[in-house]
């Protein structure tokens, strides 16, 4: 079952493509997180110097002159609020102020920790505003504490703009991630759907044709010369198997419609006997079967290499059928067979010949086979995107484990052995079927014949996606 993923992102190089960006993108996050960090440790350690640095010049203060000099010394610094924003409180144990700028213990208990932070409310202006304040806070002797500390407002305006300038990277660097994973990810489905329409193309038949490459040399076009190399190859052998066999098939037709012509003129003389007669008439016959059976193996063997003849042409192939069924009513007639055809309108592209050749098949498979008073339905339908031909017949039928087998050249079955043929007609439609880029199905029909179902795509192959 697909997940979510797979049904958000079905393809692979979309998935890549969007795992390296979520993989850039969390870098870059780290990488400012850490810079946002580290900055604000470093402010955080320079304001803790300074207030250090303050407190230990008001401790000597106190070590010379003691509580006085220490108070003195924090009235004549803190005569204004803020000098350099400085702040100072010395109380007594009941946290009552003895001196500094701060009016009261800001604290509603005792801090746990030493260095504190807390907000103040300064007048300027006539306008009351709020400063953050980082301090130190310290015993001074038994009964008194000294706090220390310095207005932070201008290191919180620092670090929120950080904060807002690492916000806006982060976010440009994801757009940035997404920009490059959706343009990887455009190159890598061109390159691919280009490799998978030349490789359509290929097996449909035209070996001719060979996978682009370019001169960047990455794993696509090594992948793409390598495979080049090998259609090179088969092409050849191809090529060579063919002409053999077109060379085997000459040669064999020449000496079979000589020996034909022999035999009718032997049928010619008047002196022949009976029985001679019937003799020649069955050579003659055999003869026939022979050439029949030649010329279908050439048919499969051009369909199977794509360089079947005849040019392809959008048709209807629903009117087509119509014209094969009329063509084969009679003999269905002489053997006892109604023929009930229903051709709606189905255009496809494809060579005519090989084409009506496919139905003239199927016909003369079921007339073959269905028994007199039996019947065959023809059927053509389009749904815009494929045909579909279907042949039902009240014949016997094909058993399941027997199916791939009739399909192949000479798979005649037990049923065949009183049935003259050479076992090539299905062969035949079957590798038809695969020329025209469709498939073929053999079913059970309700009355327990065979339904052989078509279907071919309307587009011509290299129009397929």
């Amino acid at each position: 079952m697909p997940t979510w993923a797979d049904r958000l992102l079905p393809a692979s190089a979309s998935r890549l493509a969007m795992l390296y960006g979520l993989l850039f993108a969390a870098g870059v996050a780290a990488l400012i997180a850490s810079v946002y960090l580290l900055t604000a440790r470093v402010l955080e350690r320079d304001v803790d110097n300074v207030i250090e640095a303050e407190f230990d010049g008001l401790r000597d203060d106190y070590v010379t002159g003691g509580l006085p000099a220490l108070a003195a010394t924090l009235e004549r610094r803190s005569g204004s609020w803020g000098r350099n924003g400085a702040v100072y409180l010395l109380t007594d144990a009941a946290h009552q102020r003895l001196a500094g700028n701060l009016t009261a213990w800001p604290f509603a208990t005792d801090p746990t920790e030493s260095r504190v932070e807390f907000a103040i409310i300064a007048h300027e202006a006539r306008r009351a505003t709020t400063h953050p304040v980082r301090a130190l806070l310290r015993p001074v002797d038994a009964g008194h504490q000294l706090l220390v500390g310095t207005d932070v407002t201008d290191r919180q305006h620092f670090l929120h703009s950080l904060r807002m300038a690492s916000a806006w990277s982060v976010g440009l660097a994801a757009l940035l991630a997404a920009a490059l994973a959706y343009a990887y990810e455009r190159r890598i489905t061109a390159r691919v759907g280009a490799l998978a329409a030349t490789c359509r193309q290929i097996m449909e038949g035209d070996l001719s044709r060979r996978l682009a490459t370019h001169p960047g040399n990455d794993e696509f076009d090594r992948l793409a010369t390598a495979v080049n190399s090998m259609l090179g190859r088969i092409e050849h052998q191809t090529r060579a198997v063919k002409a053999t066999f077109d060379s085997a098939a000459h040669d064999l037709r020449a000496p079979l419609h000589r020996a034909r012509m022999r035999l009718e003129s032997r049928l010619a003389d008047a002196h022949l006997s009976h029985e001679g007669r019937l003799e020649i008439e069955s050579a003659v016959e055999d003869l026939d079967r022979v050439q029949d059976t030649l010329a279908t193996l050439l048919q499969i063997a051009e369909a199977e290499s794509g360089v079947a003849g005849g040019r392809s042409e959008r048709l209807d192939f629903g009117a087509l059928t119509a014209e094969v069924v009329t063509l084969y009513e009679p003999l269905a007639i002489e053997s006892g067979l109604a023929i009930e055809a229903c051709c709606e309108a189905a255009p496809v592209f494809g060579t005519r010949q090989l084409l009506a050749q496919l139905v003239a098949n199927l016909l003369e498979n079921g007339i073959k086979y269905v028994p007199r008073g039996g019947r065959l339905r023809v059927t053509t339908t389009s749904d815009g995107q494929t045909v579909r031909l279907d042949v039902i017949d009240d014949g016997p039928g094909i058993a399941t484990e027997f199916r791939e087998r009739a399909l192949t050249p000479f798979g005649r079955l037990d049923r065949d052995a009183e049935v003259p043929g050479s076992g090539l007609g299905l062969a035949l439609v079957a590798a038809i079927t695969r020329l025209h880029g469709g498939q073929l199905e053999l079913a059970d029909s309700a009355g327990g014949g065979l339904w052989v179902r078509c279907v071919l795509p309307v587009a011509p192959p290299a129009q397929r996606t």
